[in-house]
């Protein structure tokens, strides 16, 4: 763990939906960078994941003893005031001025009314006061105006969008759900360019709107020189939840198309989820049992073991029926950290990660025929593998270095608290320009 100094510790409460999680390092890095900067972090999750398997860092930093989990607020109205009515008495004598604050609908109208005020507040009682509510997504911004409205003195609320909800999530509940949430926060991020203009298309204001890249420690991630191995054998690898919005279906068939020309080819796919049972089909379908491989989560370490040993990357990202949408992904910034060319596709915000023709290359979304010809172009010039990795491996130490992306944050934080004029956020110190 560092032990740097920078300056007055803060005290900061995440908000995010399910922690912890092995598929959110962004946000692991994030609070451990902060703890390491001297900041207090708590963290508030709408549901608690299975701890069995967990982050290195989960325990190293003790975060479930900084983790406390939502009080879930019912959907049906007379269920949420018959089981309000409990916690309100249960609760009041531990702090009585909170939870009628929360119940003032003259102040707060709707969100007192709602009993959402109410609900929020019982988790915050015998907290000490927080300079900083972070919602690391879009769909827990409610959640953060209503800490900042309760709490005293009052919080700077900082919403961040990440992929689901600023796409899905959208298309779902339409172009004016985040309305109230870009009246009451004070600034607003995205992990990239993409999503920003988005953002500012819903109405976010422009300058309270800045690109905050989703990092990694490059220093876990070692740079290998990739050449072709001595049994000819190309290993080829890919990392994601198994929804339809990896595009992994695509992957599957473009590998198995290869594969009748190059037979030496060996393809796993880390990860699991919803769409398991039918990639194994589609596997079976294609006679492709013996050479790809769904080899289900993994840890950090476990996914960097088998990276080091693999030749390309695959990250066939494509827009969902949905709606939902991806970001520059971190699979892919740490198969380019440790020198794997890549395939992707022009999506989302990838093109502001991956540069086509020189880290790897990106495809149409949904073609498997174009993902099977660049795999073929990089099976047949294994001399482009380290130009590849090389370029891929300094765009992401120059952009997405999460200890120089932790100290923009503190810097962000600090700014804020130091004024409440909005020209402190005319210069958004985070934002950097797109891809080219």
């Amino acid at each position: 763990m560092e032990t740097l100094n920078y300056g007055i510790g803060m005290r900061i409460a995440f908000i995010v939906c399910q922690f912890p999680l092995l598929s959110e390092t962004f946000i692991l890095n994030q609070i451990t960078g902060l703890i390491d900067r001297g900041h207090e972090v708590d963290i508030y999750a709408d549901h608690l994941e299975n701890t069995v398997k967990v982050h290195p860092d989960v325990e190293t930093y003790r975060l479930l003893e900084r983790t406390y989990q939502l009080i879930q607020v019912p959907d049906n109205l007379i269920w949420r005031v018959l089981k309000g009515i409990g916690l309100f008495v249960v609760n009041f004598c531990k702090s009585p001025r909170l939870l009628l604050k929360s119940l003032n609908i003259s102040q707060y109208g709707l969100q007192a009314a709602s009993l959402w005020l109410m609900y929020s507040a019982i988790s915050l009682i015998n907290k000490q006061p927080y300079d900083i509510i972070h919602c690391q997504f879009g769909t827990q911004g409610y959640r953060g105006m209503f800490f900042k409205n309760i709490l005293q003195p009052t919080p700077k609320l900082i919403v961040m969008f990440r992929g689901h909800d600023i796409s899905r999530y959208v298309q779902e509940q339409g172009d004016r759900v985040y309305d109230e949430i870009f009246k009451s926060g004070d600034f607003f991020l995205t992990n990239c360019e993409f999503f920003r203009q988005r953002v500012i298309q819903l109405g976010g204001n422009p300058e309270q709107t800045a690109v905050h890249r989703s990092g990694l420690d490059c220093r876990k991630f070692q740079f290998i020189p990739r050449q072709l191995s001595a049994d000819g054998i190309i290993h080829i690898t890919t990392t994601g939840r198994l929804v339809e919005k990896k595009g992994i279906e695509y992957a599957i068939r473009a590998v198995a198309q290869q594969a009748q020309v190059y037979p030496k080819l060996e393809y796993q796919i880390i990860g699991d989820g919803v769409l398991k049972g039918n990639l194994q089909t589609v596997i079976q379908q294609l006679n492709a049992e013996s050479f790809i491989k769904l080899v289900g989560w993994k840890t950090e370490q476990e996914i960097i073991e088998i990276l080091e040993q693999s030749h390309i990357f695959l990250a066939p990202s494509i827009t969902a029926q949905d709606g939902n949408q991806d970001a520059p992904i971190n699979v892919l910034k740490e198969a380019m950290a440790m020198g794997l060319p890549v395939i992707s596709t022009y999506h989302g915000g990838i093109p502001e990660l991956v540069e086509d023709g020189v880290s790897g290359f990106l495809v149409p979304e949904c073609d498997a025929e174009a993902l099977a010809e660049k795999l073929g172009y990089l099976i047949d010039h294994p001399e482009r593998w380290i130009e590849m990795g090389q370029a891929g491996r300094a765009y992401v130490e120059q952009h997405y270095d999460i200890h120089q992306l932790n100290d923009k944050l503190v810097q962000l934080y600090q700014r804020l608290l130091e004024t409440d004029d909005i020209a402190v956020r005319s210069q958004p110190v985070l934002m950097e320009p797109s891809h080219p």
